[in-house]
Protein backbone atom coordinates (compact mmCIF):
# COMPACT_ATOMS: atom_id res chain seq x y z
CA UNK A 1 0.00 0.00 0.00
CA UNK A 2 1.51 3.49 -0.96
CA UNK A 3 1.53 6.03 1.47
CA UNK A 4 0.13 9.37 0.22
CA UNK A 5 3.31 11.07 1.61
CA UNK A 6 5.87 9.62 0.42
CA UNK A 7 4.07 7.56 -2.52
CA UNK A 8 6.05 4.70 -1.75
CA UNK A 9 5.00 1.23 -1.50
CA UNK A 10 6.91 -1.65 0.38
CA UNK A 11 7.67 -4.68 -1.72
CA UNK A 12 6.35 -7.98 0.72
CA UNK A 13 9.54 -9.84 -0.04
CA UNK A 14 11.28 -6.85 2.32
CA UNK A 15 9.13 -7.87 4.77
CA UNK A 16 9.32 -11.59 4.37
CA UNK A 17 12.49 -11.01 4.07
CA UNK A 18 13.35 -8.80 7.16
CA UNK A 19 11.88 -11.85 9.05
CA UNK A 20 13.34 -14.58 8.41
CA UNK A 21 16.49 -12.32 9.26
CA UNK A 22 14.72 -11.56 12.96
CA UNK A 23 13.71 -14.67 13.35
CA UNK A 24 15.26 -17.77 11.62
CA UNK A 25 18.75 -15.84 11.27
CA UNK A 26 18.94 -16.93 7.72
CA UNK A 27 20.49 -13.70 6.46
CA UNK A 28 23.32 -11.59 7.93
CA UNK A 29 22.08 -8.61 6.16
CA UNK A 30 19.52 -7.31 3.17
CA UNK A 31 20.13 -4.09 1.39
CA UNK A 32 17.07 -2.60 -0.47
CA UNK A 33 16.36 -0.52 -2.63
CA UNK A 34 13.62 1.95 -4.11
CA UNK A 35 12.69 0.86 -7.91
CA UNK A 36 9.51 2.07 -9.79
CA UNK A 37 7.88 3.60 -6.40
CA UNK A 38 8.49 0.51 -4.24
CA UNK A 39 11.17 -0.64 -1.60
CA UNK A 40 12.66 -3.59 -3.10
CA UNK A 41 15.29 -6.10 -1.83
CA UNK A 42 18.32 -5.57 -3.62
CA UNK A 43 21.18 -8.16 -2.09
CA UNK A 44 21.04 -10.88 0.39
CA UNK A 45 23.86 -11.78 2.73
CA UNK A 46 24.14 -15.11 3.94
CA UNK A 47 24.64 -15.85 7.71
CA UNK A 48 28.38 -16.32 7.36
CA UNK A 49 29.26 -13.19 5.29
CA UNK A 50 31.08 -10.47 7.19
CA UNK A 51 30.44 -6.71 8.37
CA UNK A 52 32.61 -5.82 5.60
CA UNK A 53 31.04 -8.33 3.23
CA UNK A 54 28.03 -6.09 3.58
CA UNK A 55 29.80 -2.45 3.58
CA UNK A 56 31.22 -3.39 0.43
CA UNK A 57 28.24 -4.45 -1.20
CA UNK A 58 26.53 -0.97 -0.60
CA UNK A 59 27.16 1.15 -4.18
CA UNK A 60 29.57 4.05 -3.97
CA UNK A 61 27.23 6.54 -5.61
CA UNK A 62 23.50 5.48 -4.41
CA UNK A 63 21.30 5.36 -1.74
CA UNK A 64 19.98 2.34 -0.24
CA UNK A 65 18.24 1.31 3.21
CA UNK A 66 20.04 -1.67 4.68
CA UNK A 67 19.37 -4.21 7.95
CA UNK A 68 22.52 -5.62 9.83
CA UNK A 69 22.14 -8.06 12.26
CA UNK A 70 24.84 -7.95 14.85
CA UNK A 71 26.27 -10.34 16.60
CA UNK A 72 28.73 -9.55 19.71
CA UNK A 73 29.50 -10.77 23.57
CA UNK A 74 28.94 -9.07 26.08
CA UNK A 75 31.57 -7.86 28.95
CA UNK A 76 29.66 -10.68 30.85
CA UNK A 77 30.74 -13.21 28.42
CA UNK A 78 27.01 -13.31 26.78
CA UNK A 79 26.07 -13.84 23.32
CA UNK A 80 23.82 -11.03 21.94
CA UNK A 81 21.94 -9.88 18.54
CA UNK A 82 21.05 -6.64 17.96
CA UNK A 83 18.87 -5.28 14.51
CA UNK A 84 20.92 -2.17 12.69
CA UNK A 85 18.71 0.11 10.15
CA UNK A 86 20.87 1.67 7.98
CA UNK A 87 20.30 4.88 5.86
CA UNK A 88 23.24 4.97 2.98
CA UNK A 89 22.94 8.07 1.43
CA UNK A 90 26.59 8.77 -0.20
CA UNK A 91 27.88 11.84 -0.56
CA UNK A 92 28.02 11.51 -4.30
CA UNK A 93 24.55 10.57 -5.01
CA UNK A 94 22.13 12.34 -6.80
CA UNK A 95 20.10 15.15 -4.59
CA UNK A 96 16.68 13.74 -5.90
CA UNK A 97 17.55 10.04 -4.89
CA UNK A 98 18.75 11.48 -1.75
CA UNK A 99 15.42 13.16 -1.25
CA UNK A 100 13.45 10.31 -2.32
CA UNK A 101 15.46 8.16 -0.03
CA UNK A 102 15.05 10.39 3.14
CA UNK A 103 11.47 10.91 3.10
CA UNK A 104 10.31 7.43 2.45
CA UNK A 105 12.90 6.07 5.50
CA UNK A 106 10.22 6.90 7.99
CA UNK A 107 7.60 4.63 6.52
CA UNK A 108 9.55 2.15 5.51
CA UNK A 109 11.37 1.38 9.07
CA UNK A 110 8.00 1.19 10.36
CA UNK A 111 6.97 -2.01 8.18
CA UNK A 112 9.92 -4.02 9.90
CA UNK A 113 9.49 -4.23 13.29
CA UNK A 114 12.11 -4.94 15.49
CA UNK A 115 14.73 -2.82 14.28
CA UNK A 116 16.65 -1.86 17.90
CA UNK A 117 19.18 0.96 16.32
CA UNK A 118 19.53 3.34 13.51
CA UNK A 119 22.49 4.68 11.60
CA UNK A 120 22.74 7.43 9.04
CA UNK A 121 25.44 7.43 7.06
CA UNK A 122 26.88 9.58 3.96
CA UNK A 123 30.35 7.49 3.73
CA UNK A 124 31.75 4.17 5.35
CA UNK A 125 33.70 5.95 8.11
CA UNK A 126 30.15 6.81 9.42
CA UNK A 127 28.97 3.08 9.82
CA UNK A 128 32.39 2.02 10.63
CA UNK A 129 32.52 -1.35 12.98
CA UNK A 130 33.40 0.45 15.91
CA UNK A 131 30.70 2.54 15.58
CA UNK A 132 28.48 -0.31 15.38
CA UNK A 133 29.80 -1.97 18.09
CA UNK A 134 29.89 1.25 20.36
CA UNK A 135 25.99 1.33 19.90
CA UNK A 136 24.91 -2.39 20.65
CA UNK A 137 26.91 -2.41 23.55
Amino acid sequence: MANSASGMAVHDDCKLKFLELKAKRNYRFIVFKIEAQQVVVDKLGGPEETYADFTSSLPTDECRYAVYDFDFTTDENCQKSKIFFIAWSPDTSKVRMKMVYASSKDRFKRELDGIQFELQATDPSEMSLDIVKGRAI
